[in-house]
């Protein structure tokens, strides 16, 4: 009789770990590329009256990358192998998030970046839907961040339009 073992708590917690920070690493590399960009370029840009204000992005995408870490968790703690379909594609869409901040800030195109942004869209609402099969508390920790998301697709498409 072949007996699978369950991870221990200390696996569970070690792995949970490792999520969030692999997750808050990303926003780390893009915040890389947008911080020396905010008070020179960005701040140079036409943006929408609607743009919030700088500080609130750090809070904001912080959250969000816990929240992200959280979710990749809950569903590989439902038995998926970090090369499953569902965090595959939430590997895809982390590194779509990162490429964006660079796209966007580092090497100043808003119009490649909304080109960008448009399949982070695509790969975050394929995620949650990946996720919803093994966990539904992880693909609901993940619709504020597509909420977000689609936020910053539409300041990201205006600032380019205002800049052309």
């Amino acid at each position: 009789m072949l007996v699978v073992q369950r991870p221990s708590a200390v696996r569970h917690a070690f792995a949970l770990v490792a999520f969030l920070a692999v997750c808050l690493a990303a926003g780390g590399i893009g915040s890389f590329a947008t911080i020396s960009q905010i008070p020179t370029w960005y701040a140079s840009l036409q943006k929408p009256a609607w743009t919030p204000p700088s500080w609130l992005f750090g809070p904001v995408w912080t959250t969000l990358y816990l929240m992200m870490g959280l979710a990749a968790w809950l569903v590989w703690r439902q038995g998926q192998s970090p090369r499953s379909r569902p965090l595959l594609l939430f590997w895809l869409q982390l590194a779509l998030n990162t490429l964006w901040s660079f796209l966007f800030f580092a090497w100043e195109s808003p119009g490649p970046a909304f080109a960008e942004i448009i399949l982070l869209w695509l790969a975050i609402a394929a995620t949650i839907a990946a996720f919803r099969t093994y966990s539904v508390p992880a693909a609901l920790l993940l619709l504020p961040y597509l909420g977000w998301v689609s936020f910053a697709s539409f300041l990201n498409f205006a600032i380019w339009r205002l800049n052309r």
